[in-house]
C-alpha cells in the first residue's frame, strides 16, 4: 500500500526518524539527567525528585540488584505498584542492570498473579505492601525467591514518610495482614545499593526490556516481548509527532493512567523523560477530589486518559474550576473515544481530545490524529512515522481504499513475539507484519477509522477482557452448566461484560456469580449483567455462538 498518509502529515513531521538516537531505554533518563539535573523529574503526594536525585536512586537500586541479589542478565523482575515515586526508580534500576521488567497490575487476584509470575519466570518482585497479601497466596507455586517490599511513604522524606506509612497501616488500615519470609524493604535495598558502585552493563536496542502482558489478539494473558529498541522507537515516533507543540524542559504532565499500562508507560513516562518534563504521578485516579486538587497545584501542559476518565472528570462539580490556560495537548487512547465525551470535553476546556490508537504488541503506538484537528471526527488519525499499514481481507489480500479490512502494522515498534509462545507468535506476526485483529477503513488522505474487532475481545475502561478467561472462571462453579460472555455498550465503561448462564442448580443467583468472580478476577473483569437461559445458541459442532448473543442484545 502506498504511504498516502505521509503527504498529509502536519507541517514539520518527517516520514522517517532516527530510532537509534538512544543506546537503550535508560540512556533516555541519563541524557536528561545531564541536561536538566536540577529540574523536577517526578512529583507524587507532594514530594518532588529532581533528575539528579532520580539518577542517584536508580544507581542505588541497580547496584542492589547487581551486587546484593546478584541477578543475572536477562532475569525477570516483576513490578507490582501503582503510580508512586518508587516505580521509576525500580524500573530504571532493573533496566540498567540488564534485567527484564514484568509489569503487574496491583489489583490482580492471586490466580492472575500466579499465572503471570509463572509464565514470565520472574525470580524477583517489587511489591507495594498493600498488595503483599495477594503475593502471599500466589507465591508457593512460583519461582520467586527475592521480595522487595515497598511502603507508600518510602521516598517522601523521614517525617512525612513515617506519618504516611503510619496512617496507611494503622489509621486507614489499607494494608491487609500478610506473612512473607526473606523480604527486604525498599529503602533498605537502596541503602545496601549505595555501599557498592554499580558496574555498567552494555544493554543494546535488541535486548528485551519488558514482558508486557496482554491477551493479545486472542486468548489468555501472554507476555509481549518488547525490546529497548521497540520502546525507544515508539517514544521517538511519538516525539516527532508532538515536538511542534511540546518543548524540551518546559512541560508538566499529569499521569493518572497506571504506568504498568503500556500507553501510559510510553507516552506519559518515556516521552516526557526525553523532553526533560515534570511528571506528576497520581496514585489513585478514582479519588477525583484529590486528583482535581493535583491539577490545580501544577501548570499542567499535557494530560492523557481514556474515555471513561474524561467522562468522570466532566461530571465532577469541581472540574470547571481548573485553570486550563496552560494546557497544550490532551491525548485519548486505550479505548474508543465517544463523540459525546469529546464534544463536552472540548466545550469545557477549549481543547480537542487527540485520539491515538495502538496495541501492546506495538509498544503501543500505531496511529494518531493530526494535532491541528479542530473537533472530533471519528478517526484514529494517520499511521505515525516509520510505520507501514495494510488493510487485508480474510485471504490476506489488500482491500481497495475505502473498504474494510483487518489492520496490519509494520515498524520498529512491533514486538519480537510472545514470550515462549512460538505458535501464537506465528499467528499474528508474518514477515515483520503484525495482525492487530481490528477491522478498519482508510480514506483517500490516509486517515484510518476503526470499524469493529475481529475477535471477541471486550474493552472495559481501556483494559482488554477476553471472554474465555471469564467463562472459564464461571464454568468452574458447580452450579453452572454453560456460560457465555459478551460485551455490551456501557456509557460508564465503554463496554460492560454480560453473562448468559445455564444453571445446573436452580437456586443459583446473580449475586453468587458476581461474588465468585470478584474472588477470582480483577474488578474490570467481573461481569455486571447476568441473564439466565434454558439453553445457549450453538454451531453444528457444539460451539457456543457469542456473535448471536451479541446480536440479540444489540437488536433488543
Amino acid at each position: 500500500m502506498e504511504h498516502i498518509w505521509v503527504k498529509n502529515y502536519q507541517e514539520g513531521v518527517h516520514a522517517e526518524v532516527d530510532v537509534t538516537r538512544y543506546a537503550n531505554l535508560h540512556d533516555i533518563l541519563w541524557k536528561s539527567i545531564q541536561k536538566y539535573p536540577q529540574k523536577p523529574a517526578f512529583s507524587c503526594m507532594g514530594k518532588t525528585k529532581t533528575y539528579a536525585e532520580m539518577g542517584d536512586l536508580v544507581n542505588q537500586f541497580a547496584s542492589f540488584l547487581q551486587n546484593h541479589l546478584k541477578l543475572e542478565r536477562g532475569e525477570r523482575v516483576a513490578l507490582m505498584m501503582p503510580n508512586i515515586l518508587q516505580y521509576p526508580v525500580a524500573l530504571f534500576g532493573v533496566l540498567q542492570a540488564g534485567l527484564i521488567v514484568v509489569n503487574v497490575n496491583p489489583l490482580y487476584t492471586p490466580r492472575e498473579l500466579e499465572h503471570q509470575l509463572n509464565d514470565s519466570g520472574a525470580t524477583t518482585i517489587v511489591v507495594l505492601e498493600n498488595f503483599a497479601h495477594t503475593l502471599q497466596q500466589a507465591l508457593p507455586k512460583t519461582a520467586v525467591k527475592n521480595i522487595v517490599i515497598v511502603r507508600l511513604g518510602d521516598l517522601l522524606g523521614s517525617l512525612k514518610g513515617f506519618l504516611v506509612n503510619f496512617a496507611v497501616r494503622r489509621i486507614k488500615k489499607m494494608v491487609p495482614e500478610y506473612q512473607l519470609e526473606n523480604t527486604i524493604l525498599f529503602n533498605e535495598a537502596l541503602s545496601i545499593g549505595s555501599q557498592k558502585p554499580f558496574q555498567k552493563i552494555d544493554v543494546h536496542l535488541d535486548d528485551l526490556a519488558f514482558l508486557q502482558y496482554t491477551g493479545g489478539t486472542t486468548g489468555i494473558a501472554k507476555g509481549a516481548m518488547l525490546t529497548h529498541g521497540n520502546m525507544c522507537a515508539n517514544m521517538l515516533q511519538g516525539l516527532e509527532w508532538v515536538h511542534s507543540v511540546l518543548k524540551e524542559g518546559q512541560e508538566t504532565v499529569i499521569t493518572a493512567l497506571p504506568l504498568y499500562h503500556v500507553f501510559s508507560l510510553t507516552v506519559n513516562f518515556m516521552l516526557f523523560i526525553a523532553l526533560g518534563g515534570h511528571d506528576v504521578l497520581i496514585v489513585n485516579p478514582r479519588d477525583l477530589n484529590g486528583f482535581i486538587k493535583e491539577f490545580k497545584k501544577y501548570p499542567v501542559t499535557f494530560f492523557s486518559g481514556v474515555n471513561t476518565l474524561f467522562n468522570a472528570l466532566l461530571h465532577h462539580p469541581d472540574f470547571s474550576s481548573i485553570d486550563f490556560s496552560t494546557w497544550k495537548l490532551i491525548a485519548s487512547g486505550g479505548m474508543s473515544l465517544q463523540k459525546s465525551v469529546a464534544d463536552r470535553w472540548q466545550k469545557a476546556t477549549g481543547l480537542p481530545l487527540i485520539e491515538a490508537y495502538g496495541l501492546t504488541e506495538a509498544s503501543p503506538g500505531v496511529c494518531i490524529q493530526d494535532l491541528s484537528v479542530s473537533a472530533y471526527d471519528g478517526s484514529i488519525g494517520y499511521p505515525i512515522p516509520n510505520t507501514a499499514v495494510q488493510l487485508r481481507d480474510i485471504q490476506g489480500n489488500e482491500v481497495p481504499l475505502g473498504e474494510a479490512g483487518e489492520l496490519w502494522v509494520k515498524g520498529p515498534q512491533v514486538m519480537k513475539g510472545y514470550w515462549q509462545r512460538p505458535h501464537e507468535t506465528e499467528q499474528v506476526l508474518q514477515n515483520g507484519w503484525l495482525a492487530t485483529g481490528d477491522i478498519a477503513t482508510m480514506d483517500e488522505k490516509g486517515r484510518i477509522r476503526l470499524v469493529d474487532r475481529k475477535k471477541d475481545m471486550i474493552v472495559v475502561s481501556g483494559f482488554n477482557v477476553y471472554p474465555n478467561e471469564v467463562e472459564d472462571v464461571v464454568a468452574s462453579m458447580p452450579q453452572v452448566r454453560e456460560v457465555a460472555c459478551v460485551g455490551v455498550p456501557s456509557e460508564k465503561t465503554g463496554e460492560a461484560l454480560k453473562l448468559f448462564v445455564v444453571k445446573n442448580d436452580f437456586s443459583l443467583t446473580e449475586q453468587e456469580i458476581i461474588d465468585y468472580c470478584r474472588q477470582e478476577m480483577t474488578a474490570y473483569k467481573v461481569p455486571r449483567i447476568i441473564e439466565f437461559r434454558d439453553e445457549l445458541p450453538k454451531t453444528s459442532v457444539g460451539k457456543i455462538m457469542r456473535r448471536a448473543l451479541r446480536q440479540e442484545n444489540t437488536e433488543s
